[in-house]
């Protein structure tokens, strides 16, 4: 949805509207302090008339105190307006950010397939900040500056009308002005934008592969590519830099010309007695004032440009549709009876289908093993239960309820899951096994499932226990030892349907040893959905399912399918061979 300049603009402002108390305040100090503005030009004639040339001492001793009176009440109306607006400019941030990540959690997994990391961590950290500047600053910069120029104009027209006149002829050249600059800063701050959204991504990934880094030499690789990134942000900031540059001294010029002729036919004026030498002097002093407003307001248009820009990307994401959710069901704790009735799926309408006629039913505690080659469908499908994506055509129910009939939150609560990539956050062990418990969980429900995994026999061995931190995606902790986190994390959970995604595949036989001897305990009584390459880990499966691009060709126990000497006996006698030959 492309929204005008002005459509996006009010928009932002109406993240400012809770805080209008806040903002009226800050309006009210710059309103004081533009008011106070045109008061020194103005002292200027009576102090320069009075004191210099009618020598009125009441005058003299007057001005002074009036002069300090002016500054007082500005620094005080300065200091109230910004605070008051960094404020509103902080808590501005805070709230876009917020229902941005609020955004983010409920985006369909599919959002994460097609957008960077970097990209999203830019738009939280870089862009939203972008975003302040026009919804504050550039509020009171207009505000006040147009009051202090209003203000100095009307003390210019009382003063002299007809060279006041002859300044305001610059007015048309200064908007054709700034309105050509402005549309090239918005153009290079969108591209400065996403060029800082790939240089994240740069960084993410160079930080989070750090090893494969090292170990492979690809340090100036990525240094290269770094510096590639880097170059374009530079690049971009340079555009801007450079049209925000013409455009003040290009403004100024133009308002200096006047300010010359004006000058010029003042002095004209003053040979001829037309003006006092107050009065001149203040003329000339105000017109001079008008520069720092004028600058300020043309100067402006940067920091809105780039806000608007920002608040593009901004809004994109905010205006993403979340995850389907058009369930009304709030379903309770279910027996686990699952059936896929000619299932397909596609992840895209022009694709090819990744699943094509998925016809199985599933009975409730039953423990279901997928194999197949890389790519034959089968962690799609466990995808599709708890409805990461849904079904391109067919259906699939959970005891006898559509998946599409059920809430989301209801559905997934009676789903746990322990895959290969297990994710891990960087909190305590305790922490990780209680997470997202809708529920107070105590330290003995904690222990328990731990106990359950295996996982207290390496927990025990840490100082601080259950309090240890993990670090950053479990770092401190072996494959396995975060494998048996995860399986006392679904324990805890003690859902009745479980999906087991490769979740030995990379593990040593020890730690292979303990996670099965975990897994067991976990998949009784639940209906399980395993996915292996390994197929030693699910030859006690009550049913096995092949799968060969994206269909269903072979169904039956470990026993049964060896028996038909089809693919699944095929795919047994590679593995086993394989073994075979790597025993010394």
């Amino acid at each position: 949805m492309n929204l005008s300049s002005t459509q996006l603009y009010l928009r932002l402002l109406k993240y400012v509207s809770p805080y209008w108390r806040i903002f009226a305040l800050s309006l009210l100090g710059m309103i004081i302090v533009a008011s106070t503005e045109p008061l020194v030009p103005a002292l200027m004639k009576p102090m320069l008339d009075g004191t210099f040339v009618h020598k009125d001492q009441a005058m003299m001793r007057l001005v002074p105190w009036i002069i300090l009176l002016i500054f007082l009440v500005r620094g005080i109306a300065t200091f109230v307006g910004t605070l008051a607006i960094s404020w509103v400019g902080n808590k501005l941030v805070m709230d876009l950010r917020e229902e941005m990540f609020r955004k983010l959690l409920c985006l369909p997994t599919a959002y994460y397939d097609e957008n960077a990391t970097g990209s999203l961590l830019s738009k939280l950290t870089y862009d939203v900040t972008q975003v302040t500047n026009a919804a504050t600053v550039v509020v009171t910069i207009s505000v006040r500056d147009s009051i202090v120029m209003v203000g100095l104009l009307g003390w210019l027209f009382y003063l002299n009308w007809k060279l006041t006149l002859l300044t305001l002829l610059m007015a048309p050249v200064i908007a054709f002005i700034i309105s050509t600059i402005s549309k090239r800063m918005r153009l290079s701050s969108r591209d400065s934008q996403n060029a800082m959204g790939d240089m994240t991504q740069v960084i993410e990934e160079s930080v989070s592969a750090h090893k494969v880094v090292k170990l492979f030499g690809g340090q100036q690789y990525e240094r290269n590519r770094f510096h590639e990134q880097a170059n374009w942000v530079r690049r971009h900031a340079m555009k801007q830099a450079s049209a925000s540059a013409a455009n003040v001294p290009i403004v100024q010029m133009v308002a200096a010309v006047a300010l010359a002729v004006v000058v010029y036919l003042a002095t004209l004026q003053s040979n001829a007695d037309e003006v006092t030498v107050g009065g001149f002097v203040s003329f000339i002093m105000a017109m001079l004032m008008l520069t720092a407003p004028l600058k300020r307001l043309t100067g402006v248009s940067e920091y809105l440009q780039r806000g608007l820009a920002a608040a593009e990307s901004v809004f994109a994401l905010l205006d993403t549709l979340g995850e389907s959710d058009p369930g009304k069901v709030e379903i309770g704790r279910v027996q686990g009876e699952l059936h896929f009735n000619n299932v397909q799926f596609s992840y895209t309408p022009d694709a090819r289908p990744v699943l094509k006629n998925i016809q199985l039913a599933v009975r409730a505690g039953e423990n279901v093993a997928f194999v197949g080659a890389s790519g034959s469908g089968k962690t799609t499908l466990a995808n599709l239960v708890p409805r990461f994506y849904t079904a391109t055509e067919g259906d699939i129910f959970l005891d006898g309820h559509n998946l599409t009939e059920l809430t989301l939150a209801s559905l997934r609560a009676n789903i746990a899951l322990v895959s290969q990539e297990v994710v891990l956050f960087n909190d305590t062990l305790s922490a990780n096994i209680a997470y997202g418990q809708m529920r107070v969980v105590s330290e003995a429900e904690i222990i328990a499932a731990a106990t359950a995994a295996h996982a207290m026999e390496f927990i025990r061995e840490w100082p601080e226990g259950l309090k240890t931190l993990v670090g950053e995606r479990g770092v401190k902790l072996s494959g396995g030892q975060r494998q048996r986190i995860a399986i006392a994390r679904a324990i805890l959970k003690n859902a009745p349907v479980l999906i087991l995604d490769e979740a030995t595949s990379a593990l040593d036989s020890e730690s292979e040893r303990h996670v099965q001897a975990a897994l067991e305990g976990l998949m009784r009584g639940r209906t399980t959905l395993v996915i292996a390459h390994r197929l030693s880990t699910i030859e006690k499966a009550d049913r096995i399912v092949v799968l060969q691009k994206g269909e269903i060709i072979e169904t039956g126990t470990h026993s049964e399918l060896l028996g038909l000497c089809g693919v699944y006996a095929q795919l047994h006698s590679i593995q086993f061979a394989v073994s075979k030959n790597s025993i010394p």
